[in-house]
This record gives C-alpha cells, sequence and structure tokens, in this order.
C-alpha cells in the first residue's frame, strides 16, 4: 500500500505538472489521458483514489463530519453545499454547525430556523459583516438548511472572549464576567496539539514567543465552545433515542489530524463516529502582499507531521489547480 504522504504527493505533481497544451492523439483528437485531471477524493486512511458514492455513503454512517475550510476560497463553500445537498438527499437527519457563528447568538440563529426572519435582518441584529468579513460566502449553505428544515446551529465563543484570552496573559487571568462565556472545562493538555499550532505560528513576525501558550489556550477555549456547541446541536428537534448527524464548517486548523475541536467533541462524547474531510486549495489559499510582509518564511516538514501518528482526515477532495500557466512567448492561449 502507498503511503498518504506519497500518494498525496503523486497526486499533486499531476495537477502542478500538466502540459500547457494537451498532446494530439491520432487524426487530432486530444489523448483522454492526457487532459488535465478532473477534481477527485482521495482516502488517506485505505491510501487511494474513492468515489463520491463511496465518500457519501460513509459519511452518511458518522455522528459528525468536519468540513475543514480555507474561509476565503470560494470553491470550498462550493463543495460544502454539495455535500449537504447529497446527504440530505440520502435522508441523514443533519443538523448544520458554523464556526462563523457565535454560540451566544444562537436565539437569532432560532428565529431564522423558524423563518420569521431573513438572512439580511439575522445579519444586521448580530452585527454578522462584523464578526465575520465574508459571512455573505455562507449564505447558499444557510438558506439550503433553512428550506429544508435541516436546523442551523451556532458555534463559536464571543471574539472579545478569546482576544482577551490570547492577548491578556491566558486562562487564568480572564476575568470571570469573560469566563463565564466558556465551558467549564477546558482541556489545555495538548502537547501533540500545542506543538502542530506553535509550528503554524512561528511564520508571524509580530509575535512574541512568550505569547504562544496564551495564543494556544485561546484556540482551545475556541475548540472546547464550539465541541461543546456541536454535541448540543446532536440533539434538536430529535426524539431522546435519536440523534442528528453534525455537518460542521470550520477552519481546517480546528480540525486536521482529529485535533483541536474534533478530539474535544471525542472526549465530550465517547464513542461517536467521526469522518474528517480536507479540501485542497489549489491555488486559492494565498496570502495578499499586506500578509506576506507580516510573515517570514518557516519550514514545517513531514517528519513533524508523522510524529502526530495520524492521516490528516479521512479524505481529500484534491481540486484542480485554477492559476493560469505561465507560457513561453508566442505561444497561444490556453482555455
Amino acid at each position: 500500500m502507498k503511503s498518504t504522504a506519497a500518494l498525496v504527493c503523486a497526486a499533486l505533481a499531476v495537477l502542478l505538472s500538466a502540459c500547457t497544451t494537451a498532446p494530439r492523439a491520432p487524426h487530432g483528437r486530444v489523448a483522454p489521458a492526457l487532459l488535465a485531471p478532473p477534481e477527485f477524493w482521495l482516502d488517506l486512511v485505505a491510501g487511494d483514489e474513492v468515489s463520491d458514492d463511496e465518500v457519501l455513503a460513509d459519511l452518511a454512517t458518522a455522528g459528525v463530519i468536519f468540513v475543514g475550510e480555507a474561509h476565503t476560497v470560494q470553491r470550498h463553500h462550493d463543495l460544502q453545499l454539495d455535500l449537504l445537498q447529497k446527504l440530505f438527499l440520502r435522508r441523514v437527519p443533519l443538523v448544520l454547525c458554523l464556526e462563523q457563528l457565535e454560540a451566544r447568538d444562537q436565539p437569532a440563529v432560532d428565529r431564522y430556523n423558524r423563518r420569521e426572519i431573513d438572512l439580511a435582518t439575522l445579519a444586521a441584529q448580530i452585527d454578522w459583516p462584523k464578526q465575520w468579513a465574508n459571512y455573505a460566502d455562507y449564505r447558499l449553505l444557510c438558506e439550503f438548511a433553512r428550506h429544508h428544515r435541516i436546523p442551523l446551529r451556532a458555534l463559536n465563543a464571543p471574539a472579545n472572549t478569546i482576544r482577551t484570552v490570547s492577548r491578556g496573559g491566558g486562562l487564568a487571568k480572564l476575568p470571570p464576567d469573560l469566563r463565564a462565556h466558556l465551558p467549564a472545562e477546558i482541556f489545555t493538555d495538548d502537547p501533540v496539539y500545542e506543538r502542530l499550532m506553535n509550528l503554524a505560528l512561528a511564520q508571524h513576525l509580530a509575535l512574541d514567543p512568550a505569547r504562544l501558550r496564551p495564543v494556544f489556550e485561546a484556540q482551545a477555549a475556541r475548540d472546547e465552545t464550539m465541541a461543546a456547541a456541536i454535541v448540543a446541536a446532536r440533539r434538536v428537534d430529535t426524539p431522546p433515542d435519536q440523534l442528528r448527524t453534525a455537518f460542521v464548517v470550520v477552519g481546517a486548523g480546528h480540525m486536521r489530524f482529529g485535533l483541536g475541536t474534533a478530539e474535544r467533541v471525542r472526549r465530550r462524547d465517547p464513542g461517536i463516529v467521526e469522518r474528517l474531510v480536507l479540501l485542497t486549495d489549489s491555488g486559492q489559499g494565498g496570502m495578499t502582499a499586506t500578509q506576506k510582509a507580516q510573515t517570514r518564511d518557516v519550514t514545517i516538514t513531514h517528519a513533524d507531521f508523522r510524529a502526530i501518528g495520524r492521516p490528516p482526515a479521512d479524505y481529500v477532495r484534491v481540486l484542480p489547480l485554477t492559476a493560469r500557466p505561465i507560457l513561453p512567448p508566442g505561444h497561444p492561449p490556453v482555455p
């Protein structure tokens, strides 16, 4: 069996090395095997390509499905909607859980669920544009859920509380009124997750290494809040002996390798069946010039990831690269 890393690298190499012009088969036809590859699923546990139907059939068995995203990549939102629709058609009892909404705003979200207000009114009432700048990217998900009576649940901790943890010296120094916004139990003894976060945070020029621990505690507080909300969401509008499947839309850093929010859901609900889904950025996840100016080059090696001892997800959706190829002078345009 091929290793996961080798398989992913091979798949990405296919995407990266596609020719700028497809060689011609006899009689002027384009050789089918050399066309740009379509998007496809990789099963990172089995180490092989897998069909849409196989992925959906497996996801339908889960109690919680984490779909990790890069927040501003539109194709990620498109795929999230596609998965939600197809799971609904399979009659999976769903609840849509969004990191992009704060849990304290659930009463307003419930009014939206009951069709008492529309999405624009909800956004105005909770000041969603300020909470989440690209909130409109989640409109189709929310509207599909409401139209088909899939409950929408808010997950996140208040942004101001999380900022205070991060900048104010950690959870121990959080004022009591803000501590009340968070779950009573917050699991912070998590060296694997903390090390992975610290590797990622090292690229930020402005971050003082002495502040790494408070930043991690802020992340843990956010994860714990979302985990508590996910576990509760599965019991919304269901008989006592039935549970919904939580379809969870979060940033990939909150669920990759089954860490973060995913691990805290397992601690709160032992035995829950989870599935982790990742989506490749494929040329759309780059930083702006301003963001690049605020970072330093940091190398995170395969050894760093292999030390975690588990695959980053159950499935990854490999999306074709969108960047236009660099062509030699005089080369005709490539569609």
